[in-house]
């Protein structure tokens, strides 16, 4: 199970773009071979420089074997249903680290069930609730430095 972005390699800065210093929308993303049985997949992405600051969470993507979500997927159809982040707000939030270079880890759980969870779930509700249902994991890492 992969996760990758064509906007970034894995250890790899992320550019402005998708930062709270340029756009701020969200980075293309693509995966392939998700587990066998895959009924859905969900994105967590975390900030592990800051206590974990969760920056997205989407829920209950298709649980394809292969797919994306294009560059500015956040609050758009391509995204079924996304939770709250820690700004406080549903959909993606860049990376706005206060000093020094942070590491923002992408994180996509294959799961043998939809979550089907109400409104806009915190990351810790969607963790709880996938607890028992994960098939694999695959991650992607990428770094911003203001300035």
């Amino acid at each position: 199970f992969r996760l990758t972005s064509p906007a970034f390699g894995d250890g790899e800065p992320i550019p402005r773009e998708y930062t709270c210093d340029g756009a701020d929308v969200s980075p293309p993303l693509a995966w392939t071979d998700a587990p066998s049985g895959t009924a859905a997949l969900v994105l967590i992405v975390d900030d592990p420089d800051a206590r974990g600051f969760v920056h997205w969470v989407v829920v209950d993507l298709p649980g394809v074997s292969a797919g994306s979500l294009p560059r500015g997927a956040s609050r758009t159809p391509a995204v079924p249903q996304e939770g709250r982040n820690d700004f406080g707000r549903g959909g993606w939030g860049g990376p706005c680290p206060p000093s020094g270079r942070h590491r923002y880890v992408f994180t996509l759980y294959a799961l043998s069930a939809p979550l089907r969870l109400p409104g806009a779930p915190d990351a810790a509700t969607v963790r709880r609730t996938m607890e028992g249902r994960v098939l694999g994991t695959a991650r992607l890492t990428g770094t911003y430095r203001r300035g």
